[in-house]
């Protein structure tokens, strides 16, 4: 069998007979590759590195080898190429490697005739022979294409680091410069060269290497460094530059040297330098700006409060233009019942004095509702507010509400059947569902349907655009009257503003309901649709919690008193004349003062005070700290507060503590007794 061309062949060369086929047959049949050659000249043109072994006979190089021995020369220093010589038998006398091959040749010499396995085992040993230099040729190529991959790997680096704008360097341990970039050209005005091989005190010179030396040896030590330097050009341009060293590492984990890269940063410096000044130009325009806005919004707040003011004064011109109306009239009728009663008297007359008087005291008392509802509104009025069931409180007002209305009005009741609490004055209360039942009765001038409805609702974020969300007991009254047009629905809370004709109504009312709301923590909505009616609906806040609150026990009848010393605090001239005459009339002994100033000396002496009655809007300490200063010299002291109006004294439970009581003004002369006689009333 031949394989010509097969890396590791036998190459064959016996020109006599069959001998070159014996041979090959003798290698095939051992599984090895074989060429057989027809010429010497053949032979020495297959002779190439892939050769494994030759095997000619002493006949084939009789006439001399000379063709072999160029491709010989040529063999690379790895290769010896393995001959064997097949003597024949008559040449066993002639000197080993005669004439025929020179001595050089790696010749293995075999005498004829020799049996297949001496032959088989030559060949096998020559072939292991050529493995051994093959495995030689395969890593000198190796160690050669390595080197080559090296050398390009070399130049690629040279070529990437001197194309790059930044100073790349090696510095070994004994500060010698082992790499340097071509940037170093740039930057330092000297071939590279130049730096390569010196140490850095001659590059740098000593001032700089002396201020670097502290840095250069934390990096030997195997810290990685980074900071910025100011490196001028040569001309004196600004250059700023960020400087890092990177410590080598050798096998055994020690610092052998220290990478340089050095970078330019002068434009990120300009860059951030400009952004800077940029940001505090925008913080100056921003606050120029701003103040500026500060100042158009200080304007139009000025204008705003101008307006606010204008609008005021003109609710104010209309609320007092009402009252003088109203109180006019009132007055009229206390002024001329009394002038009546006094020239009747001087004249000696006493019939029919009661009729006047009666008159007087009825004027006054108009006079005293016109300024509860005033109060009602301004949302000043004392409150005395409990923890109610809303349902049984509209349920008890039904009786009143049916004899006040009359039989043209159905009243309707749709009453919740979850109980409904909530904290408020049930008199107030009561007072408002009867001031929006008669606005709905005179809705209604032939009759009609009123329906009061309780319901117990939870009010979603932006569900209603007036209402909080919150949980709430709503009590509704709908009438199914004429109705009002929106431009009526927005003034409907408006001080004396009605629709009512002249002395059908003071456009109070609303007024007062609307002021009770806010007053309570409440909310109030009107709908209402021209021709088919309008729904007033009162949002009060749920209460879960029931308070439970004390029932004042039945008054005694009223009694005169037994001589108690009463401590009397009015500004009021005329008030606190009254407030004298009436108490020495009931048998008190009243000692009285006009303010604070003078009733703390009296209230810290030894002398006995039963009761303290003191108003509470006086000037300087108002009546609330004038009882606190007296309590804490006489601690049980009872105090009676007379109010008109007082800021602090709208909510009654928060206003009060034990043994105290108030009384509003205006008051009449059995329920002032009533109080005095309830404040000094031994306490169980």
């Amino acid at each position: 069998m031949q394989n010509e061309g097969v890396s590791g062949a036998v190459h064959i060369f016996a020109p006599f007979g069959h001998d070159a086929q014996s041979i090959a047959s003798v290698l095939d049949a051992s599984g090895l590759t074989t060429t057989v050659h027809d010429s010497l000249a053949r032979l020495a043109d297959a002779l190439d590195d892939d050769v494994g072994a030759v095997v000619v006979t002493e006949e084939a190089v009789a006439k001399g080898a000379g063709a072999l021995l160029e491709p010989l020369a040529r063999q690379p220093s790895w290769s010896d190429i393995p001959f064997i010589l097949l003597r024949s038998p008559r040449s066993q006398k002639r000197p080993l490697a005669g004439p025929g091959l020179p001595l050089a040749i790696n010749i293995i010499e075999l005498d004829r005739p020799l049996g297949r396995s001496s032959l088989l085992s030559s060949v096998q040993s020559a072939l292991r022979a050529r493995d051994k230099q093959f495995l030689v040729r395969d890593q000198m190529r190796a160690l050669a294409d390595g080197r080559a991959a090296l050398e390009r790997s070399e130049a690629e680096l040279r070529l990437v680091a001197d194309a790059m704008p930044v100073l790349i360097a090696f510095i070994d341990r004994d500060l010698y410069y082992r790499f340097a970039n071509k940037a170093y050209e740039a930057w330092f005005e000297r071939p590279v060269a130049e730096v390569i091989g010196k140490r850095v005190p001659e590059v740098f010179g000593q001032d700089v290497w002396t201020s670097r030396r502290p840095l250069i040896e934390r990096a030997l030590a195997g810290e990685h460094i980074v900071f910025e330097a100011n490196w001028p050009f040569s001309d004196g341009r600004r250059r700023d530059s960020e400087i890092r060293y990177s410590p080598r590492f050798n096998a055994e984990g020690a610092p052998d040297g220290f990478h340089v890269f050095v970078t330019d940063i002068t434009a990120s410096k300009l860059a951030l330098e400009t952004s800077q000044q940029h940001a505090l130009d925008l913080e100056a325009m921003v606050a120029e700006r701003t103040a500026e806005l500060e100042r158009q919004m200080a304007a139009r707040e000025a204008s705003e409060a101008a307006l606010r003011q204008s609008q005021k004064m003109d609710a104010i011109g209309q609320l007092t233009g009402g009252i003088a109306h109203d109180f006019n009239n009132m007055l009229t009728g206390i002024l001329s019942s009394l002038d009546i009663v006094r020239m009747r008297l001087d004249m000696g007359r006493m019939d029919g004095l009661e009729r006047f008087l009666d008159a007087a005291t009825a004027s006054s008392q108009r006079a005293a509702a016109l300024t509860q509802r005033l109060l009602a509104f301004s949302r000043r009025q004392s409150l005395d507010s409990r923890t109610v069931e809303i349902n049984e409180l509209v349920g008890s007002v039904q009786h009143l509400l049916r004899s006040t209305l009359g039989e043209t009005i159905r009243i309707q009741m749709a009453i919740s059947e979850t109980p409904l609490r909530a904290n408020l004055d049930s008199n107030q209360f009561e007072s408002a569902l009867l001031n929006l039942a008669i606005n709905a009765r005179d809705a209604m001038p032939d009759g009609g349907e009123l329906q009061l409805r309780t319901l117990h609702i939870h009010v979603a974020d932006g569900e209603l655009p007036t209402i909080p969300t919150g949980e709430y007991a709503v009590v509704s009254v709908a009438d199914s009257g004429t109705g009002m047009p929106p431009e009526v629905v927005e003034r409907i809370f408006e001080p004396f503003f009605t629709t009512k004709p002249i002395g059908k109504g003071t456009g109070l009312g609303l007024s007062m309901v609307y002021g009770f709301m806010q007053q309570s923590g409440g909310h109030i909505t009107v709908d209402s649709v021209p021709g088919q009616g309008t729904t007033v609906s009162l949002f009060m806040p749920v209460v879960h919690e029931v308070t439970e609150h004390d029932d004042a026990p039945n008054a005694p009848p009223v009694s005169l008193g037994a001589g108690q010393s009463i401590l009397v605090v009015e500004d009021d001239e005329q008030v606190r004349m009254l407030v004298t005459v009436v108490l020495e009339d009931l048998g008190y002994t009243a000692e009285v003062v006009g303010d604070a100033d003078g009733a703390i000396p009296i209230l810290g002496s030894s002398k006995k005070i039963d009761l303290l009655i003191t108003d509470v809007g006086l000037p300087g300490l108002n009546g609330r700290q004038l009882a606190e200063i007296a309590r804490q010299s006489r601690p049980s002291l009872p105090v009676l507060f007379m109010t008109g109006y007082a800021e602090k004294a709208q909510e009654r439970s928060a206003f009060l503590e034990n043994g105290m009581a108030m009384i509003a003004k205006p008051f009449l002369l059995d329920a002032f007794s009533e109080a005095v006689r309830s404040s000094i009333a031994p306490r169980p």
